[in-house]
């Protein structure tokens, strides 16, 4: 078997999906290495985030907002609850549900990974141009 020719996977390399996958693919690695001093991952940084913003979800509401499936936000979930970092309680609704919310050592957590994530915005734009921002980041919005 002959190894592919670069010029025969142009057309790949140019392909939207692929890029956005690359683009993933970086953007993870660059935060893991921010953020590696305090062990936090992109997903769980988002998990943080959103409970800081709206305390007391339950596990489906989040995994929406995230755009993260049954079985992601689960893992993820387990992870932080295994540190500590996140508390489940029945919720006052439904005790069918459960309420997420941050832990105190989840919020200062949180708290500390906001300068990485910050460096790792910043490498990760470092290439574009300010101006250049606000229509990339709406370019990729749902």
């Amino acid at each position: 078997m002959t190894a592919p020719s670069f010029d025969n996977l142009a057309n790949l390399y140019a392909r939207p999906g692929f890029l956005l996958r690359r683009t993933h693919q970086i953007s993870t690695a660059v935060f893991e290495d921010e953020c590696r001093s305090i062990g936090l991952t992109p997903a769980q940084f988002g998990v943080l985030s959103v409970l800081r913003a709206s305390p007391g979800l339950d596990q489906s509401t989040l995994g929406r907002a995230l755009g993260f499936d049954k079985v992601t936000v689960l893992r993820v979930l387990r992870g932080l609850e295994s540190r500590q970092l996140i508390q489940r309680a029945p919720a006052p609704a439904s005790r069918r549900n459960l309420s997420i919310s941050l832990s105190a050592s989840g919020l200062e957590l949180l708290q500390q990974a906001q300068q990485p994530a910050e460096r790792a915005y910043d490498r990760l734009m470092a290439p574009s141009t300010r101006s250049s921002e606000p229509n990339w980041c709406n370019c990729c919005s749902c």
